[in-house]
């Protein structure tokens, strides 16, 4: 076996490792729904009647699989997306990819989402803190933002705002990742549902969305 074919196996066993890791803890919410002890982050944004919470690890396969039909959802329902960083203690490169994003946030909201939605389609081929930097220059080359600097988080802003994400998900009761809520304004039903099966994301919205129609 070549020394590349062996790197890729290893790359491959190390995902598949990181996703029976993860799987557990995301499959054992469909019958044991987070118990939230405060929902003071759990609302839309101001004007809002619906949108998407979500908190998420960039390193958690099960996100990275739930990625694409939240983004789907977003552009066909045309509602906000609140992605809150939530990073566990066993990924290795998970924070700091978040620190990233949060460095491309700061030049545009969307350039931020778009390296989210990127790291999340890249998973498998991003295995340590050297991988996850060479992407991320990469991805700062293609959309001319580069050259990364050296250190994008010098005096330490970024990681406090993930550090602050990750303090509110504590405080709403949060175990694992990725824990999704829809949330409404002004609702005839429930304030904020989570989405325990990803096949009925769409149902629940719909079913937002009427119970926020106006004329009630």
């Amino acid at each position: 076996m070549s020394r590349s074919q062996i790197f890729r196996s290893t790359a491959l066993a190390l995902a598949a490792l990181a996703f029976l890791i993860a799987a557990p803890s995301r499959l054992s919410a469909a019958s044991n729904p987070t118990q939230v002890h405060d929902a003071s982050g759990l609302k839309p944004p101001a004007g809002s009647r619906v949108a998407i919470v979500e908190f998420e690890d960039m390193e958690c396969p099960v996100c990275g699989n739930e990625n694409p039909l939240l983004r789907q959802a977003v552009n066909q329902y045309k509602i906000p997306w609140i992605r809150h960083d939530f990073p566990l203690p066993y990924h290795a490169w998970s924070t700091q990819a978040a620190i990233n994003a949060r460095y491309f946030d700061a030049k545009s909201k969307k350039l931020g989402d778009d390296y989210r939605d990127q790291v999340f389609a890249n998973q498998p081929s991003i295995t340590t803190l050297d991988v996850l930097r060479q992407f991320t220059e990469k991805f700062a080359n293609q959309y001319k933002v580069g050259p990364l600097p050296f250190a994008v988080d010098p005096q330490g802003t970024f990681n406090g705002q993930v550090q602050a994400d990750k303090a509110l998900g504590q405080r709403i009761g949060i175990d694992h990742t990725p824990t999704i809520w829809i949330v409404t304004s002004q609702s005839r039903g429930a304030p904020f549902i989570e989405v325990l099966d990803p096949s009925k994301l769409y149902q629940i919205i719909d079913q937002a969305l009427a119970d926020t129609k106006s004329g009630k």
